[in-house]
């Protein structure tokens, strides 16, 4: 079974959709198997993230801004791809080394987190946007 999730993000941040797969697998009455989770798009990534102290999700946006500035800081002036605005290039170099897709397994319908994860949307770009993720849920044979 398959879906699509859209999320509307307000700019960079994590954006947690965990109750949202939850309902969707109880939904369709999933048992057991593996639940896999794509975001289509190149600047943005996923996350199995803590859910308990939002001061986390603040953390890794300000490390991640740290660790890769807009095109118009000055030690980032070495990229070339900048006709989306300053934050386009930087946006795709964080997808680019964070994950895209998430393998979640599933036992009797329910995802197996740890009690204090998420499934967050790590949206890199500065403006509002509708991102898609694609989840596919195998059962197990």
């Amino acid at each position: 079974m398959q879906t699509l999730f859209s999320l509307t993000t307000n700019g960079q941040g994590l954006y947690e959709f965990t109750r949202n797969v939850s309902t969707w697998l109880a939904e369709e009455g999933a048992g057991d198997g593996l639940l896999t989770l794509l975001v289509r798009h190149t600047s943005c990534s996923l996350l199995i993230q803590e859910n308990a102290d939002p001061d986390v999700q603040v953390d890794l946006k300000a490390f991640f801004s740290r660790l890769v500035p807009p095109t118009t800081n000055p030690s980032m002036g070495y990229l070339i791809h900048t006709y989306e605005g300053p934050d386009d290039m930087p946006a795709h170099i964080k997808a680019s080394v964070l994950p895209v897709s998430l393998s979640i397994p599933v036992a009797n319908g329910e995802m197996l987190l740890g009690t204090w994860q998420g499934i967050y949307l790590f949206e890199h770009r500065d403006r509002p946007h509708q991102r898609q993720v694609a989840a596919h849920f195998l059962p197990d044979r």
